[in-house]
């Protein structure tokens, strides 16, 4: 009955044939799949040689600790997410150099006055006001949104130069 216990640990324990579980937030090791794990683990247990009760507090403890991870990563994840929209919403009014690519692939700069923002899935894009007075707009006629990584330049307040090279 030893022969039990020892085929089933390395199917369960150590998997050969298969890399990390992967979730949809890049965890190595989701929730689900611990819980998965552990529940496979202890259904497939050897009656007669049950699994050590402080294995079990410990992969408890193991499953509670992930959870606080997974917790405290999404919570990182709003701050941040906040914290770029405060700082896109301070850019309001201010002048900004902005690198962009065509369809092609070519990139030039393009200067404007900040005049809104926009939440796309959690990151602030920018709509620009062009020297002429007007939104600038892409090929297809639609407002045209940049985010914060495209800019290259702000033109300081006062600043009587807006048409920045780079």
């Amino acid at each position: 009955m030893a022969g039990v216990g020892t085929t089933q640990s390395p199917l369960v324990t150590q998997p050969t044939n298969v890399g990390p579980a992967q979730t949809g937030t890049g965890q190595t090791l989701g929730a689900t799949a611990f819980l998965s794990l552990l529940t496979t683990e202890l259904q497939h247990q050897d009656p007669l040689n049950p699994m050590d009760s402080t294995q079990s507090v410990t992969q408890l403890a193991q499953f509670q600790a992930l959870q606080s991870q997974v917790t405290l990563a999404d919570s990182f994840q709003s701050f941040q997410n906040t914290f770029q929209v405060s700082q896109a919403a301070s850019l309001i009014g201010l002048t900004v150099a902005v690198n962009t690519t065509d369809g092609a692939g070519n990139t030039s700069t393009q200067t404007g006055v900040v005049s809104g923002i926009q939440v796309v899935n959690g990151s602030p894009e920018f709509a620009l006001t062009g020297s002429n007075g007007q939104v600038i707009t892409g090929s297809n006629g639609s407002v045209q949104l940049f985010q914060m990584n495209q800019i290259t330049a702000i033109v300081p307040t006062g600043s009587s130069n807006s048409s920045s090279g780079g």
